[in-house]
């Protein structure tokens, strides 16, 4: 399973990797490998603002619906539209192409509540247990 370092975590299987004062959120190798075949995508609209913790969206797979929620909050900034059209990136490249959103971080210090990827990796093992 790839959980890059450079990367936080949160418990739903987001990640955000940090951009200035943008993060730009996706899902977790082990979120799109546990849903399977995803074969849709829903983003929030730019200009929303997303609350941390809070349902922001859904992925769905051929398996199930899960919610898509947001790791830190923020205002959306622009919605990766290919995935609308290729919703599978999230199975490719779940870290690079398949990015979900780019949030303008109200908070910085809400990341200090996220995992590191040592903390994450830990995390996911207990989980399959």
């Amino acid at each position: 399973m790839n959980i890059p370092k450079d990367l936080k975590y949160s418990k739903t299987h987001e990640w955000v990797r940090v951009d200035g004062g943008t993060g730009i959120i996706g899902v977790t190798d082990f979120a799109q490998q546990e849903l399977g075949d995803i074969v849709f995508v829903e983003a929030p609209e730019v200009g929303v603002k997303v609350t941390a913790g809070a349902q922001m969206g859904s992925v769905e797979s051929v398996k199930a619906v899960s919610e898509l929620n947001a790791p830190v909050g923020g205002t959306v900034a622009e919605v990766n539209a290919i995935l609308a059209e290729r919703p599978e990136l999230l199975n490719k490249d779940c870290y690079g192409e398949g990015w979900i959103v780019k949030v303008t971080l109200a908070d910085t210090t809400e990341l200090n509540a996220l995992m590191e990827a040592v903390a994450y990796e830990k995390y996911v093992a207990e989980a399959k247990h």
